[in-house]
Formats: C-alpha cells, sequence, structure tokens
C-alpha cells in the first residue's frame, strides 16, 4: 500500500501562525503542476501488489488550483484502489459549481481550514475568509455530495476566551462533519505570531488555559458520537483520516512537490522549499533531494512519540526498558495497559509530551 501527498505552496497571501513553504506566485501554478507530475513519472512505484490507497492535496492552498489541473494530479496517479482522495481547501474560494466539480473530478474527502468562527480572530492571525463562508462552504459542499468533510480549528488564539472557544466547539459540531481536527496555536520561529508575541503585541495563553480548552473540546465532542483517534483529532465511526494515520503507523509514503517529505521505512527525504529550484531541478532531472537515514534509536523514538499519539498507542515492549515509569504513569491514570499494548488515558493525553520525554 502507498499514500501520496501532494504539496500545494500557493497562497493568495500568508498565515501569520504557518510555517509550511508557500509562495504567492500564482501565476505558476500551471507549470508547478506540469512539474509535479514529471516527478511522478520519475518516481512512481505503483504496481497491483503496491496499490495506491490514499492522495493527499495539502499546501499552501491546493483549492487555488485549476479543476483542470486537480482534474490532471488525479488522472495521473489515483487508482481504482484509491480509497480516500482528500483536497485541503480555503473557505473563500469554494462555491457551489466549484464544490459539485471537485466531486465530479473524484476527490472524495475534503479538509477545510475554518480555525475560528470568530471574525476578529480570524483577521488576527491572518485567515482571508469569513466566519459566514466558513458556514456556507461545509453546507455547499454538503449539497455537492461530500459525505466526508473535515474541518480545522485552531484553540488558545490570543485573547480568545472561554466562551469564546466554546461557541466554536458547538458551531463546528453543528455542522455536522465528519471529522474534526484542533490544534492549539504554536508560535514557530520565523512567523509573523512569533514577531509579533515577542514584540508585546499580546500574550501567549497559559497553559492552564489551553488545558482547559482542550479538556472542554474533548469532553463535547466525545458526547456527540467523535472517536478521539489521535491527540488532535476526532472522527465519527468509519471516518478516520486514512491518509495522515500512514504518519502516525509508521508506513511508507511519498511526497511529491516543493518542499514535501518521503519515508521509505528507513529513510526520510525531503525536495528542496524553492519553487524554482524544484521546478527547475525536476525539469532538468537534476533535483537535489536532503534525506537522512534513521538509525535504530530514532525509529524507536519515533515509534514510541507517534504511537503514543494515538488510541491504539504502542506495543508495550517498546518501552520495556522504562518499566517503573510506565508503572506509575499506570498507577496514576495516565497510560492504561490494552493487552499486550500501551495507551494513555484521557487525563494522560493533556500532558502527553511529558510522558512521551520520560520513556524515550
Amino acid at each position: 500500500m502507498q499514500s501520496i501527498y501532494i504539496h500545494t505552496p500557493f497562497c493568495v497571501s500568508r498565515c501569520k501562525y504557518c510555517d509550511f513553504f508557500s509562495t504567492t506566485c500564482l501565476d505558476r501554478r500551471h507549470e508547478y503542476v506540469d512539474a509535479v507530475l514529471a516527478e511522478w513519472e520519475q518516481r512512481k512505484l505503483s504496481s497491483p501488489d503496491n496499490p495506491i490507497q490514499t492522495l493527499y492535496m495539502g499546501g499552501g492552498t491546493p483549492s487555488l488550483l485549476e479543476i483542470s489541473d486537480i482534474q490532471r494530479l488525479i488522472s495521473a496517479i489515483a487508482t481504482k484502489d484509491t480509497v480516500e482522495i482528500t483536497l485541503e481547501a480555503n473557505p473563500g474560494d469554494l462555491s457551489p459549481d466549484k464544490l459539485r466539480a471537485l466531486r465530479a473530478i473524484g476527490i472524495n474527502r475534503l479538509s477545510i481550514g475554518i480555525q475560528s468562527f470568530r471574525n476578529p480572530l480570524l483577521r488576527l492571525i491572518g485567515r482571508r475568509h469569513t466566519a459566514r463562508q466558513a458556514r456556507l462552504a461545509v453546507q455547499w459542499a454538503q449539497q455537492a455530495g461530500f459525505d466526508n468533510i473535515s474541518i480545522d480549528l485552531i484553540y488558545a488564539l490570543p485573547g480568545q476566551n472561554m466562551m469564546q472557544w466554546a461557541m466554536d466547539v458547538k458551531k463546528a459540531v453543528r455542522l455536522h462533519v465528519r471529522h474534526i481536527s484542533c490544534y492549539c496555536l504554536t508560535y514557530e520561529d520565523g512567523t509573523e505570531m512569533h514577531r509579533l508575541l515577542h514584540n508585546g503585541a499580546f500574550r501567549a495563553t497559559s497553559e492552564h488555559q489551553q488545558n482547559r480548552m482542550y479538556r472542554y473540546l474533548c469532553r463535547v465532542l466525545e458526547r456527540n458520537g467523535y472517536e478521539h483517534y489521535e491527540v488532535s483529532n476526532f472522527a465519527l465511526p468509519g471516518y478516520r483520516s486514512r491518509h495522515n494515520s500512514t504518519y502516525w503507523n509508521d508506513t511508507p509514503y511519498i511526497g511529491l512537490g516543493a518542499g514535501a517529505h518521503s519515508y521509505d521505512g528507513q529513510i526520510r527525504s525531503w525536495n528542496p522549499n524553492d519553487l524554482e529550484a524544484y521546478i527547475s531541478g525536476i525539469n532538468s532531472h537534476s533535483l537535489q533531494r536532503e534525506s537522512e537515514t534513521l538509525t535504530g534509536e530514532q525509529k524507536h523514538m519515533e515509534q514510541i512519540m507517534l504511537g503514543l499519539r494515538t488510541c491504539e498507542g504502542i506495543p508495550a515492549s517498546l518501552v520495556e526498558n522504562r518499566l517503573p515509569k510506565v508503572q506509575d504513569y499506570i498507577r496514576r491514570g495516565l497510560l492504561q495497559q490494552k493487552g499486550d499494548r500501551l495507551a494513555a488515558t484521557q487525563q494522560g493525553l493533556y500532558i502527553l509530551n511529558r510522558i512521551i520525554d520520560d520513556l524515550i
């Protein structure tokens, strides 16, 4: 089984919190898709014994691509075995006509970046859509026949209080989407939000308040039937993200496009974060990828770090050399034994990073 990720770096403007590779050179979109298709021809390994199960177009803003270019990517890469084809989308790029067209060319899962239902917070973090556009985008997608819709929310935004966050969570539930991803705001080096924080424009949300928001989120979503299957991800039964699960389950994947990462089970490699270097490198068959071969210790650490993020947890044998600490966490109700596996409890998820640090 293979999973394919396509990075689409184009954005109308850069969100203030984002540290992913992106560019506002929108006039190169068609040329970029040509390069991605050429990279696929150079790298594809599909065969009847190695089918492509998931195709994920992330970014950046994949919804800025022309329908015809998205169709070219799907036609070249997806097969009859591809059960999940996801497109990340900005609410402001979606219309009823565009959504019907996306459904017609084979997109069967949408990931819509809503982030907040409050316009002042959307403006603060540099999002270019409004709360109304977010709600309409989901409704239009449902009317266009999309059954599998995921939305993203961010909490612990500057000035966001508990009541505002509670309203966001309730509005998300009322949309009846199948999947919800929620992330605590992080101030990544080099981002505008990081600069504003250190210039004193606002204060970061306290850890206590972050935990309150996370607890509320978990409680409300689980009460409404969502499985808390990964620390930041919630899904109705049968609607977990198959593609993202490959990252957490140590499954190989291929990343196409500028800045995209690949993993073959032992070697991690990545394309340059440079649009011109990527396009010219692909066209001349001279693209310079960086890579690292993971040591046994690194793979061991990653299996613990990624596995404990999921509800399935990890084989207990991975941490048998930390048995006293494991037993202490079980005694405190932060880890639980599931046969020969260990998983974080709901309480354990609140301090998961500390637990992982102790066990690796």
